[in-house]
C-alpha cells in the first residue's frame, strides 16, 4: 500500500512539472493568418495587400496598380510586431461580426479589408474610415509596413538601374524613419550595409547610408 502511495505520488509531481513547464512557456501560436487589402482606384499604388503568419517570420506582400499581374513578393515581419498584431486582431473578434466604417458622407480613402483566417475558419471587415482605435492602430502597422518595402524594393532598384539616384531613395526612407512611420526599420539594414561598403555608389550616399544603419541600430 506503501509503495503504490509513494508510486502515485511520484507520477503526480511529475505531471505538475509538466504543466508548470507548458505554463511557463506560454501558448504556442497558432497557424492563423492575418491578411490586410487596399483598393484605392486612380491612386499609386492602387493595390496593397500584406499576409502575415502568427507561427512563423515568414509574409508576403503585393503593391501594384490594378491592371497589373499578381506578384506577392516574400518579406519577414518578427515575433514581436506579429505577436501585437494578431493581439490586436484578437482585440477585435477576429473580425466577426465588425462593423468598423463610419458610414457618412466623406472622401474615398481607399476600400480596406481585413481578414484573419485559420484552417477552414475565415473572417473578415471592410471599411472606407474608422474611429475605432485598435482597428486604427493595426491599420498604421500594415501601412508602415507597405511604406517600409515600397523603400526597399525602390532603393533596390536604384542600386541596380540607378546608382546616382541611390542617395535620393535614402532621403525618402529618412523622412518616414524621422516621422516613424517604418514598423521595423532594422529590416533594411543590410541593404544600407551593402551601400555603405560599396565603393560604386557616391560617397554622400555611401555616408547616408551609413548614419542611419547606426541611427537605427541604436534604436534597436
Amino acid at each position: 500500500m506503501k509503495r503504490f502511495a509513494l508510486r502515485f505520488l511520484m507520477v503526480l509531481c511529475c505531471g505538475v512539472q509538466v504543466v508548470a513547464a507548458a505554463s511557463a512557456t506560454g501558448p504556442a501560436p497558432s497557424d492563423a493568418k492575418l491578411t490586410f487589402r487596399r483598393v484605392f482606384k486612380s491612386s499609386t499604388p492602387e493595390m496593397i495587400e500584406i499576409s502575415v503568419r502568427e507561427d512563423g517570420d515568414a509574409a508576403t506582400f503585393e503593391i501594384r496598380q490594378l491592371d497589373e499581374d499578381r506578384n506577392a513578393l516574400p518579406f519577414e515581419v518578427g515575433a514581436r510586431l506579429r505577436a501585437k498584431m494578431f493581439q490586436l486582431a484578437a482585440t477585435l473578434n477576429q473580425f466577426q461580426g465588425l462593423d468598423l466604417d463610419v458610414h457618412r458622407k466623406i472622401a474615398n480613402l481607399g476600400e480596406k479589408t481585413f481578414r484573419w483566417e485559420r484552417g477552414t475558419e475565415s473572417h473578415e471587415v471592410k471599411f472606407n474610415y474608422t474611429l475605432n482605435a485598435k482597428a486604427n492602430e493595426l491599420l498604421q502597422i500594415f501601412e508602415g509596413l507597405a511604406r517600409q518595402q515600397e523603400h526597399v524594393t525602390e532603393i533596390m532598384r536604384r542600386m541596380k538601374y540607378d546608382r546616382l539616384g541611390v542617395n535620393a531613395g535614402l532621403l525618402e526612407f529618412e523622412k518616414d524613419l524621422n516621422r516613424k512611420l517604418l514598423p521595423e526599420p532594422e529590416r533594411i539594414l543590410p541593404v544600407l550595409d551593402q551601400i555603405a561598403n560599396d565603393e560604386r555608389f557616391v560617397e554622400i550616399a555611401r555616408k547616408r547610408a551609413r548614419y542611419l544603419a547606426e541611427r537605427i541600430r541604436h534604436q534597436s
